[in-house]
């Protein structure tokens, strides 16, 4: 059963990686079929599809009795995203921020940290709790629509718009697209019904709890497409994509990934959860936001912030691992 659990974990984390990039493939160049925005296209349906993996972990995990597997996977992917991702990144890469798009992401990340943190700060994450997230995901995803198209398709002179515009395909037909659009969207949720079942019996197994597992290895894995992601545009120099990726997922995370457990099956929040694992989501997210943001001019995150970011990550995995022995 071990090993089955295991291969099941680790094929999981590859199907999901390759079904979540066909599935982002095949949206943005159906939306680009029909004339979208390249920013538009960005900041909702590539935040969306890099996102997709922890969205139906979740959604699977509370569905079959475990959702404290999905509620650490949201919280545990965002601390992974800074921590991991962006490190990782900014080690290889440092960098440079300069889009103004990023700058209105950054308030808007922390207001719905906060946001969220003010619905479960009363220990429960209810059926309306999680209403109300995903309520504010389509008021997220309208902003940013309204946002692209207020601007007349973008920003001319901001990096994102021409590095979305470099990224998304235009060789696809339509029908291709949508074909890819669905092949990737059936194996994100095979791939996950298969890491979630390989996850929770290897947590029995190590007598964790589902928690912790979806604080870690859950996290960590449905975390790799924004890993992937962030480290090929900081090496192809699109350093605003790197971390627009980041903020986008992290936003998605704790409106969505969050959101589709408490609605599926609501479930207690603990202590351990609001003054461990939220308070290090907090700091983490303050430190990028003062690394990033740019107060007397272009932000950065240089190689030693960006080992600053993976210390203290894996400073908190060592913690995890030492306070259940």
């Amino acid at each position: 059963m071990i090993l089955e659990s295991t291969l099941a974990i680790i094929a999981g984390f590859a199907l999901l990686v390759w079904g979540a990039d066909r599935f982002v493939m095949g949206a943005s160049a159906t939306a680009s079929n029909l004339g979208v925005s390249p920013l538009i296209i960005g900041l909702t349906i590539v935040g969306f599809g890099t996102s997709a993996p922890e969205m139906l972990v979740s959604a699977i995990a509370a569905a079959s009795g475990n959702p404290d597997l999905g509620i650490g996977n949201a919280i545990g992917s965002n601390i992974t995203n800074v921590g991991l991702v962006l490190g990782v990144t900014a080690l290889i890469s440092p960098l440079a921020v300069h889009s103004k798009t990023l700058k209105r992401e950054f308030p808007i990340l922390i207001l719905i940290i906060l946001f969220t943190l003010a619905l479960i700060v009363d220990g429960d994450m209810s059926r309306n709790d999680g209403m109300t997230l995903l309520i504010g995901l389509f008021l997220l995803m309208s902003w940013m629509v309204w946002t692209g198209l207020r601007e007349h398709h973008g920003d001319p002179d901001d990096p994102m718009e021409s590095e979305y515009s470099d990224e998304i395909p235009s060789n696809l037909s339509t029908a291709v697209a949508l074909t890819w659009l669905f092949v990737g969207l059936f194996i994100l949720l095979g791939s996950s019904r298969m890491l979630v079942w390989g996850a929770v019996n290897i947590a029995h197994w190590l007598g964790v709890s589902d928690l912790i597992i979806g604080l870690t290895i859950v996290a960590i894995g449905t975390s790799l497409p924004e890993l992937a992601a962030s480290v090929m545009s900081a090496i192809r120099g699109e350093h605003d994509i790197a971390i627009g990726n980041v903020l986008g997922s992290n936003m998605f995370n704790l409106l969505a990934v969050l959101g589709l457990p408490g609605v599926i099956a609501p479930t207690a929040i603990s202590n351990e959860i609001l003054f461990r694992d939220y308070a290090l989501m907090i700091l983490l997210t303050l430190l990028l936001f003062i690394m990033a943001y740019g107060f007397r001019g272009p932000g950065r995150i240089n190689r030693i912030e960006g080992g600053i970011l993976l210390l203290i990550y894996s400073g908190y995995l060592g913690f995890l691992y030492l306070s259940h022995q």
